[in-house]
């Protein structure tokens, strides 16, 4: 992993805040509130032009301080005739830590109460995208961590206004380069503006080769000038958004993964009915009394810890933000150890974290003695430590999800879907005699291990897990849930959970030799602890897999069409408003929460929160397309 480097703080000899990596300030010396708003917001025709729209999207190429966003978010707040959802992507290199944000935003205390919330959501430090919703999800920071061009590269989304600001094109010439001026045109909506303090005519040329019309207007404070841009007629690309009529859907199964995205579309003014064959949410896999929240290491970063790293830090924001609403959940997220299995895996987790790829508050390796401190008992190897990891109770997820989509949510329990079919319009549910039980535009399969009977063309696969159930009082006691080639959480309702076993069978019975075997993971967390496991109860939940080990999300390809020889991934013939939310495996919990913005925000035609080669790992189409190059 290349990790990132932190800005420092500096300043010039007025006191402007200053870049000794660039050499160069952050914004103008003459204000910057003020530079801000003739710049970037009276440059793009804001607020004027979000007036009375549902979403306006704003791409700003140089977060900074974040003074630009405060003095948009600020603008946005005091407008009565303001967009109902604010969209905010920018990219940043060299990120403030926490502290120094909250130093330069003393600066300006007309942005006080917006800098408090946004510094309470800043992430860890980490490369990638960070979505946080602010002023309750109705202004939506995404911050596109890493070099620009390479974000920028994998951003998906059509933006109405771009504030260009990178520091000065010679001291930084990657942030105006013609590619990445290429990348704003490709992310353009039709009727898209830009703006800019900078002249130089080198970039004046490149905007226009990209597709830009360049004028020059007054400047700012003692800059003569400035530039803003509108894209030329003709440039955008086409981008399917969900029309209003259409914004209904169903949803098949409440576990973790229907209930999240049902609540993250009805965030969005959709209405949805949940449909599940049990009477209540999480009746199966996602009922577990309590599961681990913690990322995944990998020495070369690859795909799947990236995923798994934005859908850590996401699922955090998303309960908080449910907690925040009211809508509270069964959670302790102040820490978790994954301890080494042996003194080689020692070693290695030792020399991932020694050269400090991650920031502390992210991941940290402790030797043995300090982790068997932080656990409260002996271990048997050092750890890695993950502050803001934990343990959850997924039912309760469950229930506050589908409780914060209010009377948009409609429940449907107790019904056993038997076959789902398209009519002209919507998708129908059926039961075993033939009667309707719902019907709308969209319909979204989130049932885990029934897939097989009702979309058997998908790779689903199942893996029983039983999880062991040690009544509290017979564990030394722990303060932190731990991991070692399986699991432990501290009691919840006198409950403590070991786990879990995976088997390919269908059983359902409880089986003594699968207690035995999480007895064997308890020992390598917790030393000489010996339990009778004939003594034990537990519970049995089923795992959705896919072959690649990665979830389905997204809209669900059309097996009977004919493929062209050379095909795409994006240009796979897909079934008409039917979409997946599928094969979450054993880290629903870590993964549901992110899995359904990401769908929702493609549903609802709001810019992607990951890249998009995380969007084509994870896209449904992929098993087919593949399977398709083999012929």
């Amino acid at each position: 992993m290349s990790g990132l480097l932190p800005a420092r703080l500096a300043h010039a000899e007025d006191g402007t805040p200053f870049s000794e990596t660039y050499d160069d300030i952050y914004h103008s010396a003459d204000g910057g509130p003020g530079q801000a708003r003739h710049v970037f917001l009276q440059g793009n025709e804001l607020p004027h032009r979000w007036s009375g729209r549902d979403r306006f999207v704003i791409l700003e190429t140089g977060f900074g301080s974040g003074l630009n966003f405060l003095a948009t978010w600020d603008a946005w707040r005091d407008d009565p005739r303001r967009c109902g959802h604010l969209h905010y992507l920018a990219v940043e290199k060299h990120p403030f830590a926490t502290d120094d944000l909250v130093r330069l935003h003393g600066r300006w205390p007309e942005f006080d109460a917006l800098s408090r919330e946004l510094v309470a959501a800043w992430p860890p430090l980490t490369p990638g995208f960070h979505r946080l919703e602010l002023a309750c999800g109705r202004v939506v920071l995404t911050l596109l961590l890493g070099e620009v061009d390479s974000v920028l590269r994998h951003c998906d989304a059509r933006v109405d206004a771009f504030y260009l600001d990178g520091f000065d094109p010679k001291k930084n010439p990657a942030m105006w380069s013609p590619e990445l001026l290429r990348h704003l045109a490709r992310l353009a909506a039709p009727t898209a503006t830009l703006a800019t303090w900078c002249v130089a005519g080198q970039v004046r040329e490149d905007l226009r080769a990209a597709g830009f019309e360049v004028a020059k207007r007054p400047g700012f404070g003692r800059k003569r000038h400035m530039l803003a841009a509108g894209l030329m007629a003709g440039q955008a690309p086409a981008w399917h958004v969900a029309a209003a009529h259409e914004r209904r859907a169903v949803v098949l199964g409440a576990g973790l993964a229907g209930c999240a995205i049902a609540e993250r579309l009805t965030a969005r003014g959709w209405s949805v009915t949940v449909v599940e064959r049990h009477a209540h949410s999480a009746g199966e896999a996602s009922g577990n009394i309590a599961g681990i929240v913690r990322p995944m290491l990998s020495r070369d970063d690859n795909l799947v810890s990236r995923l798994n790293r934005a859908c850590f830090l996401h699922a955090r924001r998303a309960w908080a933000a449910l907690e925040r609403a009211g809508f509270a959940s069964r959670r302790n997220l102040d820490g978790v150890l994954q301890i080494a299995r042996d003194a080689a895996h020692e070693r290695q987790m030792r020399n991932l974290l020694i050269a400090g790829t991650y920031p502390d508050d992210y991941a940290r390796f402790l030797e043995r003695r300090d982790a068997s401190q932080r656990l409260g008992c002996d271990t048997a190897f050092g750890a890695w430590l993950f502050p803001a990891g934990g343990w959850a109770n997924p039912p309760s997820l469950c229930r506050a999800m589908l409780a914060a989509g209010g009377e948009r949510i409609t429940f449907l329990g107790d019904r056993e879907t038997a076959r789902i079919e398209r009519d002209a319009t919507q998708w129908r549910l059926l039961d075993g005699d033939d009667q309707l039980i719902a019907a709308a535009p969209v319909l979204i399969l989130a049932v885990g291990a029934a897939t097989r009977d009702l979309a058997p063309e998908l790779p689903i696969t199942l893996a029983r897990g039983q999880v062991s159930h040690i009544r509290q009082g017979l564990l030394p006691d722990f303060h932190l849930p731990a991991c070692c080639d399986g699991y432990l959480t501290p009691a919840v309702d006198g409950i403590h959970c070991v786990g879990a076993s995976y088997a390919d069978d269908a059983g359902l019975e409880l089986r003594e030799d699968e207690h035995v075997g999480n007895l064997a993971r308890l020992e390598r967390i917790l030393p000489g602890v010996l339990l009778d496991p004939t003594s034990l109860d537990g519970r049995v939940g089923f795992r959705a897999t896919t072959p690649d080990r990665l979830p389905l999300v997204g809209a669900l390809a059309d097996a009977h069409a004919k493929l062209p020889h050379d095909l795409r991934l994006k240009d796979v013939p897909r079934q008409e408003g039917l979409y997946g939310l599928l094969g979450l495996g054993s880290r629903g919990l870590v993964w549901a929460t992110l899995a359904a913005e990401i769908l929702a925000s493609r549903l609802n035609g709001d810019p992607s929160p990951v890249e998009t080669d995380l969007l084509d790992a994870i896209d449904p189409a992929r098993f087919l397309l593949r399977a398709h190059r083999r012929r």
